[in-house]
């Protein structure tokens, strides 16, 4: 399946949100559900997540505080966030002007570089709110089923299993 319909399919899933740019992400509700990144207003879909309703602050904090925790290079080995930070290091423009800020003395923290590393893809996200999260586990998996393997940022869920005697 293309990607033009593995995303039509996806639409078909789930009442989604419209495509907005990354940084206006405060716009998302703070309940369960799934979200979808792609590369600018018209690219491809480069990752699936999903936010339980997390109440690390007391309130929850759903699709919004997950997208915030990434906003903020919290998230940087997680996720989207690991996602972004391992593109922007494999990027050697982009590592030439962080050793450029080191170099001139003005090197940014951890959660900086994480920040940085995710305004570095230019994305666009769209949401579907789900009634729990196990809902919302189980939308994630349709939706990451739908798209060709390999072409998401997500890395691929390995399930262990061990044999006993």
């Amino acid at each position: 399946m293309a990607m033009d319909e593995a995303l039509a399919a996806t639409d078909q899933m789930a009442d989604w949100s419209s495509w907005i740019p990354f940084d206006q992400f405060m716009t998302a509700p703070r309940l369960p559900g799934v979200y979808m990144a792609r590369l600018g207003p018209d690219g491809p879909v480069v990752y699936v997540g999903m936010a339980g309703p997390r109440s690390g602050s007391g309130t929850p904090q759903g699709i919004r505080g997950r997208l915030a925790r990434y906003a903020s290079g919290k998230a940087m080995v997680s996720g989207l966030g690991e996602a972004a930070a391992d593109r922007a290091l494999a990027d050697p423009v982009w590592l030439r002007e962080r050793l450029a800020e080191v170099e001139r003395g003005e090197p940014m923290r951890a959660e900086a570089w994480g920040r940085a590393a995710i305004a570095r893809t230019g994305l666009h996200v769209r949401w579907a709110v789900t009634a729990d999260k196990a809902a919302a586990v189980l939308l994630e998996r349709l939706v990451e089923q739908a798209f060709p393997a390999g072409v998401l940022w997500n890395r691929s869920r390995v399930v262990v299993v061990r044999l006993t005697d």
